[in-house]
């Protein structure tokens, strides 16, 4: 085994960056970087160093013509005569760009990533090799640190992270340089493509890799890359305190619904600095905002609505989101995706069927004697409810959620924040974005389908019962 190739397998089992996965798409553009990790990774796997399944994608862009075109047919023969299967996609940066109004380097960024997901899911993959290396860390460190960046950003570029839908974005050559890189192809005489669009300066990452990089580094007496890789080591440890800490207090004081997440105000001004950031960092993520669209000034920005004189304020983030101070809380909202909309309040009929948004609600009323207690005990399904109408003030009307929704859950005797309760109930995150509200005039009676409220149920001393049951239409 080559030296490179066990720096990275020693790399994958310390990092254990495919713990758990079968299949991996490796993400090969047919330049050096992908080209290494597609020989290293095939090495890997035929020896039996590493036990997971290669899939080879490619991603034409469609920007450079003959030169696209190439490069996918050279990724698609080699990968071939390495006996693995490939799947290559043409995608339209400039329309996408357009549509999104991205830089054209953004927009390729984002559809290249999108497109390998939709690769990976389909092809029952659970991680996307990239071919990341210790050059491009140095690079990512820099650029963060000129457009402004916290712990996280120094960190650089992570071993492992989430995408969506479960998968993992790894990257097995971030402990490689780019020298290392060049002489292990050089080596086994393998060739590689150039994309001559690498060179342009008019793109940000390629002024630091070609202009400022070598610049610092002549005027540096210490190797420069592996000064910023030790730098990002650090980072990466102190920030996952940071991480930890800032975890426990958003389950502590942030609430969340489909479309928006509600912050105490108080207790995020109480926090040390860098814990607040990562606070609105996890909350904006979550709501899904990508990192790569912030700044600091963006945290700063939201960070300030805790003060005295910031009611009403409101700040207008990246990709339409926007938060603002009201009263107790801060209000941190994502747009609406296309098609989608909140239903308005409507009221609820106590005999018959009411429409809300995709819900039909079917209501009826029924004497206590008509149903046994223990088919309300050991009620199985969520969308089905009995509550005791005497205790009713109609009429009743069902909502979505709300900022600072309180009721008293069932078993319980006090009043809780909603958002809270499905928090501390860990609520899955796709039943929790389903919920919504069913109140009369006091109070509310039903967070559906996740609980009622302890003055709703039925007792020993209910006559009448309203019976509710919920499907989606």
């Amino acid at each position: 085994m080559e030296p490179l190739e066990r720096k990275v397998a020693d790399f994958i089992r310390g990092m254990d960056l495919f713990s758990g996965a079968r299949r991996v798409l490796l993400a090969v553009s047919g330049g050096a970087d992908s080209f290494a990790l597609l020989h290293v990774m095939h090495r890997l796997t035929a020896h039996e160093v590493i036990g997971v399944e290669l899939l080879c994608g490619h991603i034409n862009h469609g920007l450079r013509g003959a030169a696209g075109d190439g490069d996918e047919a050279f990724v698609i023969q080699e990968s071939r005569e390495l006996n693995l299967p490939v799947v290559s996609r043409t995608v339209n940066v400039r329309a996408y760009a357009q549509e999104h109004h991205l830089s054209t380097e953004t927009a390729a960024r984002q559809l290249r990533l999108n497109t390998l997901i939709e690769i990976a899911g389909a092809h029952g993959c659970a991680a996307i090799a990239m071919g990341h290396q210790k050059n491009d860390n140095a690079e990512t460190i820099i650029q963060r640190l000129g457009r402004g960046t916290g712990l996280r950003g120094l960190g650089g570029i992570w071993p492992s992270r989430w995408a969506r839908d479960g998968l993992a974005l790894v990257r097995p050559l971030l402990e490689c340089s780019r020298i290392e890189i060049v002489e292990y192809l050089r080596s086994r005489k393998l060739s590689w493509r150039d994309d001559h669009t690498n060179s342009d300066c008019i793109y940000t990452r390629n002024r630091i890799r070609h202009r400022l990089l070598p610049e610092l580094q002549a005027r540096s007496d210490s190797l420069l890359v592996e000064e910023l890789a030790s730098l990002a080591a650090s980072a990466k440890k102190l920030y996952a305190r940071v991480a930890d800490e800032a975890q426990q207090a958003a389950t502590r004081h942030a609430e969340f619904s489909a479309n928006e997440a509600n912050v105490e105000p108080e207790a995020l001004a109480a926090l040390p600095e860098p814990v607040g950031v990562e606070l609105v960092r996890q909350v904006l993520t979550r709501l899904g905002l990508g990192e790569r669209d912030l700044s600091r000034r963006h945290y700063r920005s939201l960070l300030a609505l805790t003060g005295p004189a910031s009611g009403g304020q409101k700040v207008n983030l990246p990709g339409d989101f926007w938060a603002q101070r009201l009263r107790d809380t801060i209000v941190v909202r994502r747009p609406l995706r296309r098609g989608q909309q909140l239903p308005d309040p409507v009221e609820l009929r106590i005999r018959g069927t009411t429409r809300f948004g995709s819900y039909r609600i079917d209501a009826q009323i029924l004497d206590a004697g008509q149903i046994k207690p223990a088919a309300i005990t050991g009620k199985k399904n969520p969308f089905q409810e009995y509550l005791d109408l005497g205790r009713i003030r109609p009429p009743l009307v069902v909502r979505p959620r709300r900022p600072g929704d309180r009721f008293v859950p069932l078993g319980q005797h006090s009043q809780k924040k909603v958002g809270k309760f499905l928090t501390a109930a860990k609520v899955a995150d796709n039943l929790r974005s389903r919920a919504f509200v069913i109140e009369d005039v006091q109070a509310i009676l039903w967070v559906c389908p996740i609980r009622i409220s302890d003055h709703a149920k039925v007792t020993e001393n209910t006559s009448i019962i309203l019976d509710l049951s919920v499907a989606e239409v």
